[in-house]
């Protein structure tokens, strides 16, 4: 090896890929077979498609108004708190409507919205699907 040599790591336990995998299955049942939910959810896609951008876990597209809504990153307890930041970040920055964290290890649900910032009174409901996401888990 040399000195030039760059190391890609993902930090992806199996219980990080299978919460995601749950959520993804779920949301794509609702959206593409029952036709419950009107944004097409996607697992790590950019929110700018037009540049180098963040990869939420999952992202939930309007493709009507070509608009990422929601965005949901999947943590543990040693990330938990580092990812709603992120979150926090991410929707201020792209405008993303809702955008939510399940810590794994502590099975609860942290959400942040454009309009309203935290919201600790129903932190896993999502208002732009209508949807209570603690019960896809």
């Amino acid at each position: 090896m040399t000195e030039n040599t760059i190391y890609m790591v993902v930090n992806a336990p199996k219980i990080h890929q299978r919460i995601i995998g749950q959520l993804m299955m779920r949301l794509g049942i609702l959206y593409y077979i029952e036709k419950k939910i009107p944004y097409e959810p996607f697992p790590e896609t950019m929110i700018d498609e037009s540049q180098t951008s963040p990869t939420p876990d999952i992202l939930l597209f309007d493709n009507e108004q070509k608009q990422n809504r929601v965005i949901i990153e999947v943590s543990g307890n040693t990330g938990a708190k580092r990812d709603f930041e992120k979150v926090k970040q991410l929707v201020q920055e792209y405008g993303v409507q809702e955008g939510f964290v399940y810590n794994y290890d502590a099975k609860v649900w942290m959400k942040y919205t454009l309009a309203s910032g935290e919201d600790k009174e129903r932190p896993s409901y999502s208002d732009e699907v209508e949807l209570d996401l603690r019960g896809l888990l």
